[in-house]
């Protein structure tokens, strides 16, 4: 028992030096300026133990405050009438006070970086690895010279190779803030040009102003990294203009079929669109409230739905509208115009003319780096899904006894009637078959678009471009056109703007159609020549 109570004794003498040295620095945290809190806050940072980091999160997080009547800094959070105080070197209750008795500790943003730099600095020696990479990028963020030190300990001990990566950049970071001499930092401008990174851009900027070695070989890095990055965006808008053209083409590919076999101007098409995106809505509503274990796989359950919802409106459309006009594309235009401002008023009125949620599966929600590109789940999922649309379309066309019937209505509707194909059924199916691919293209839309009820508007006039440019009844003719108008809008965007890239290349369609007037790719046939 003498033995137990000597230790104890021992080391409450040894805590005590050190409690009252912590609790000396938060007090100044109290007493000091604006101007003087960074070196106060430093100053209980350079403290030991979690008692330290405790009271700066507490100063983060606007509760730490003195106490006007002994000059006491504490913890404090508001009770009922008055304010529980709590000791911020112990952590036990220290009672109550008035609100009038108390001064809050005010920061401001760049006390507050400073204070998540000071936490980055304490999670570098946590267990968890994940925590130590995020503690990295933070110190890296701030490019402190005070956490040096630490930095050096963490990366001796580092074993996670992504994590050492962080380290050392953080590391090199904080030593272009220190006074160390010129090769160490000519050195950690090398490792930080290396990387190639954007995130870097800021530090070597800073570290690019002035004169001497260090300044020229920082204002060199940036500029290598610059050009790198240039090259990078030309990649990334390049894959905006895939993304984009895997939209026009989900968007065009059943309107080029129906518009080869018919020769319609369906104006309504981009409302067979917007059906199959409100079909997903429905679908997604429907397991939100019945089976939300199944929200992973609506996409899946929402395509033939939006298939066979969108498909029977087309037949509808077809037989009751159409059909009585063939041969009068003019009056046909005008009918399926009114035929999709009827769709949309009947979406307002039963769905409301405001924006509809369709959440993103776990699967297709994120994203990824790819170089200095980053690449979201849900645009990559859309081109995967566009082209095994346009693999499923070429096989029911190329390979199937009713894709013949309809390659032949299109090459010649009088001869392919006159061997005995039904023309009016072909051309119903076929219809019926293009709007529901369009259905098919509402769902993977509503995952990147808003679902209103005008969202096929916007998708119209691209489709008939696509399709003019593409070649009328072509499929490869659709799919080069989708994504050549796809990636030349993207590439302009940067240099001309959304709307001037835009009219630059419907400028471009109008010039080369005068030219080609079928299109890239246009179809053979006795009547299609003729």
């Amino acid at each position: 028992m003498r033995r137990l109570i000597a230790t104890l004794l021992i080391l409450f003498l040894s805590a005590a030096p050190a409690m009252a040295d912590l609790r000396a620095a938060v007090n100044a945290l109290g007493q000091a300026k604006l101007a003087g809190l960074e070196q106060a806050i430093k100053a209980v940072a350079a403290e030991p133990g979690e008692a330290p980091q405790k009271v700066l999160d507490a100063l983060g997080e606007g509760n730490l405050y003195l106490r006007k009547s002994d000059n006491q800094v504490y913890i404090a959070k508001a009770g009922d009438g008055a304010y529980q105080l709590t000791d911020p070197v112990t952590g036990t209750a220290a009672g109550e006070a008035a609100k009038d008795d108390l001064s809050k500790i005010k920061i401001n943003n760049a006390l507050r970086r400073l204070i998540k730099a000071t936490a980055g600095g304490s999670d570098l020696a946590s267990p968890d690895a994940a925590k130590r990479l995020a503690a990295a990028q933070e110190v890296f963020k701030s490019g402190d010279a005070a956490s040096l030190p630490a930095l050096e300990d963490a990366l001796a001990k580092e074993t996670v190779p992504a994590v050492k990566t962080a380290l050392e950049r953080a590391r090199a970071a904080a030593i272009l803030a220190s006074d160390k001499p010129d090769d160490v930092k000519l050195a950690a401008i090398s490792l930080l040009a290396d990387s190639g990174n954007r995130d870097v851009l800021p530090v070597l900027s800073v570290a690019a102003q002035g004169t001497g070695p260090v300044a020229d070989a920082a204002r060199k890095a940036v500029a290598g990294i610059q050009t790198n990055l240039a090259y990078w965006n030309v990649l990334q808008n390049v894959w905006y203009g895939i993304s984009l053209g895997s939209v026009l083409l989900l968007a065009a590919i059943g309107l080029a079929i129906t518009f080869g076999v018919m020769g319609v101007i369906n104006m309504a098409h981009g409302e067979m669109v917007m059906l199959g995106a409100y079909t997903t809505f429905v679908v997604q509503e429907v397991i939100r409230t019945s089976a939300p274990g199944l929200f992973d796989v609506s996409l899946l359950i929402a395509l033939p739905l939006a298939f066979l919802v969108a498909a029977a409106m087309g037949m509808l459309i077809e037989r009751i509208v159409i059909r009585p006009l063939y041969g009068r594309p003019l009056e046909t235009l005008l009918a399926t115009w009114g035929v999709s401002l009827i769709l949309q008023q009947t979406v307002r009125m039963i769905f409301g003319p405001t924006n509809r949620e369709v959440g993103n599966p776990s699967w297709a929600s994120g994203a990824f780096e790819l170089g200095q590109m980053s690449i979201t789940y849900s645009r990559l999922w859309l081109v995967i899904f566009s082209f095994a649309v346009f693999a499923g379309l070429y096989v029911l066309m190329n390979k199937t006894w009713f894709g013949l019937q309809v390659r032949a209505v299109m090459q010649n509707r009088r001869m392919a009637s006159a061997i005995g194909i039904r023309t009016p059924w072909i051309g119903a199916l076929t219809f019926a078959v293009g709007s529901g691919i369009a259905g098919i293209a509402g769902v993977g839309l509503s995952q990147i678009d808003n679902v209103s009820p005008d969202l096929g508007q916007g998708y119209s006039i691209d489709s008939f471009m696509v399709v003019v440019f593409g070649g009328v009844g072509n499929l490869w003719g659709t799919l080069v056109a989708s994504m050549t108008l796809g990636i030349i809008n993207k590439l302009l965007e940067p240099f001309a703007g959304a709307v001037l890239g835009k009219i630059l290349v419907l400028v471009f369609i109008i010039l080369f159609i005068q030219k080609r007037p079928r299109g890239l790719f246009a179809l053979k046939g006795r009547f299609v020549d003729a």
